[in-house]
């Protein structure tokens, strides 16, 4: 459905790393990384979509979070809906909504939610029954 989604970003070499350590775990790799430009993409492979970025923004302007804004990203399973909010945790990030059903979405939706280093709101979720 999507192309890419873009978050923008204040400090790029913490946001890499936040990202780096979190994103392999759902399959995603580093496709693109500009650090003169402050841009940094991620898919499964370079010509896959949909992409996600992450970057300083174009008009030179501060980064803000989005109200009611949330980039939720499919997990395979429960499990790595509990991993990876840890390791957002053990990162620094705030807790935005430990690992759990949410049935008021569906039966199975097991999601954990998360603040970027920016302070965007990161949902890692797995529609699958366990």
């Amino acid at each position: 459905m999507y192309s890419h989604v873009t978050l923008g970003i204040a400090d790029f070499d913490r946001a890499r790393a936040f990202f780096d350590a979190i994103l392999p775990m759902l399959g995603l790799t580093r496709i693109f990384d500009d650090p003169e430009h402050g841009w940094i993409g991620y898919a499964t492979a370079p010509d896959a979509t949909p992409q996600f970025y992450i970057g300083r923004p174009i008009d030179g302007e501060s980064a803000t979070v989005g109200n009611g804004v949330t980039v939720a990203f499919a997990a395979p399973d429960r499990e790595t809906v509990r991993r990876l909010h840890a390791k957002a945790l053990e990162l620094g990030m705030v807790d935005e909504g430990a690992p759990g059903l949410r049935p008021h979405y569906h039966a199975d939706y097991f999601g954990a939610y998360f603040r970027d280093p920016d302070g965007h709101k990161i949902c890692v979720v797995c529609h699958r029954p366990e």
